[in-house]
């Protein structure tokens, strides 16, 4: 069920009732006793169109935090998310509530958590009922794949990563360069084979043995296919219970982010970088 027909269930959340030991916190609030979202239901299909104006919500973060290790993820996914809500609110824009735990063990409001690989701000969460929620942006639904969620999907979800912690994957930065689509999916022994074709703009960044990130994982390049405009990857079982791309089938879409270190050298390489060093 794609996101049109997912909305018209929407219903307004109920109040939750202050308590001491939950943290409830709302970005869109402008009264801190307000702790509630109102999700407006809908009777007709969901388009872009409608999410135009400028958003509204304004995190505010605190000074002493280290911005700059905020939106930097490893593709080492934490665990996964149970989608409750996707719907408009009362602004026009879309908000997407998930039921998680892990990721919100130490959660302020403008923590960035990566899901399915998409770097998403947190504007409400509530520790007692273990669910936060995040807008997505009209981009971020033209360019992910997250408009086909539905109540009951499981997402893939990663916070920051900390200067303490080690880096177990690769640079992940949660900007989703486009989708692809899964087009073969065959086991091996305990492992998974899988092909996902992707659009020759980004194939060209993707490398046999180089890092991507497909829906937010980390994963390693096996070959790619050129005249098929397709790369495959490797699943093996520990992986395959801790990511959401097996639950998947032929012909769904995954949300790809190609390493970085390609698109700079590229851009370098495009201005004349190396002539630049020739000359000195």
């Amino acid at each position: 069920m794609a996101l049109s027909s997912s909305l018209t269930s929407i219903s307004k959340l109920t109040r939750i009732a202050p308590s001491k030991a939950p943290i409830v916190c709302n970005l869109r609030t402008t009264q801190p006793q307000i702790t509630h979202l109102q999700l407006s239901p809908i009777s007709k299909p969901f388009s872009l169109s409608h999410l135009t104006q400028t958003c509204r919500i304004k995190p505010k973060m605190r000074k002493h935090r280290m911005l700059t290790i905020r939106f930097l993820f490893t593709g080492i996914v934490e665990e996964m998310g149970e989608v409750q809500q996707l719907g408009v609110t009362d602004d026009g824009g879309v908000d997407l509530k998930i039921h998680a735990k892990t990721v919100l063990e130490g959660v302020n409001l403008g923590d960035s958590i990566a899901i399915n690989g998409t770097c998403l701000t947190v504007t409400r969460f509530d520790t007692h009922l273990g669910e936060f929620t995040v807008g997505l942006s009209p981009e971020t639904l033209r360019k992910t794949s997250l408009s086909e969620l539905e109540k009951g999907s499981l997402v893939n979800l990663e916070r920051a990563i900390q200067p303490v912690g080690r880096m177990g994957g690769h640079f992940v930065q949660g900007h989703v360069d486009g989708t692809g689509e899964i087009v073969r999916m065959e086991p091996e022994g305990d492992s998974l084979w899988i092909k996902v074709r992707a659009d020759k703009g980004l194939l060209k960044y993707i490398v046999p043995k180089g890092y991507i990130a497909v829906d937010g994982t980390s994963l390693t390049v096996v070959d790619v296919f050129d005249e098929e405009s397709c790369f495959n990857f490797m699943l093996v079982a520990y992986t395959q219970q801790k990511v959401v791309i097996p639950l998947k089938k032929v012909g769904q879409k995954v949300n790809l982010e190609v390493d970085i270190l390609g698109k700079y050298v590229e851009r370098l390489l495009s201005n004349g970088f190396v002539e630049s060093i020739k000359v000195q």
